[in-house]
């Protein structure tokens, strides 16, 4: 059977890391990350490089790379050979992340690298552009969603785990703004492809979502 290409795009907290992580183990497909891409320069950036500073961050890209490697069972993310994962997450990182992501000549310099990861067959990338700009090919495109309430209270049960904490309301109050901005980029803007299977995961868990995702693609495996 063919080893296809498998794009998963949607807004934040809709499980899109956990449930493509499931996705690539059942079928033993490599996981890419885009979106900790975005984050890996935006952690670069601290609070050294501003937004208004194109050459700051021209300056950064220059030497950037990027690459996943899964340790015992954990997709760990690495940028320039040193190991970033843990740092990431953050709220801050993460609106900093969608805020560069819209700047043209970084996502021009960040393309080739994306395209590259998605050139081979066998792989599962998420992001928020992936079935409509970096992977438009792809024999499955998946769009994950959820209600804001739902992301929410599973973005609470993240920051407990590692020990931090936000009020639920606050914490839908971000999830809206982040959808708001992610839209309604001028560059790459969050939608859905024509061609993407709509799945909202409100009411059913991420093992159930990865699971059906997975039926979707061994029926386009078969079928390829």
């Amino acid at each position: 059977m063919k080893r296809i290409r498998i794009a998963i795009d949607g807004p934040a907290g809709a499980g899109k890391s956990s449930v493509s992580r499931l996705v690539a183990d059942k079928l033993g497909y490599e996981y890419i990350d885009t979106g900790a891409i975005y984050r890996c320069l935006a952690l670069l950036m601290n609070d050294t490089v501003k937004l208004e500073d194109a050459q700051g961050i021209k300056a950064l890209l220059k030497d950037f790379d990027v690459s996943f490697r899964i340790v015992e069972g954990v997709n760990r993310v690495y940028v320039n050979g040193h190991d970033v994962t843990g740092y990431i997450r953050t709220e801050k990182v993460s609106m900093l992340a969608s805020s560069v992501s819209a700047l043209p000549f970084v996502r021009d310099a960040l393309l080739a690298m994306q395209k590259k990861y998605a050139a081979k067959g066998g792989v599962v990338m998420e992001g928020r552009d992936i079935g409509t700009v970096i992977m438009p090919e792809a024999e499955l495109k998946i769009f994950l969603t959820a209600s804001p309430e739902k992301r929410a209270g599973r973005r609470m049960l993240d920051l407990k785990a590692k020990g931090a904490e936000m009020s639920f309301e606050k914490l839908v109050e971000e999830i809206k703004k982040r959808d708001e901005q992610d839209a309604g980029r001028k560059v790459a803007p969050l939608k859905k492809a024509d061609d993407a299977i709509l799945v909202d995961n409100t009411n059913i868990d991420l093992v159930k979502t990865a699971d059906l995702i997975v039926k979707y693609a061994n029926e386009r495996e078969i079928s390829s």
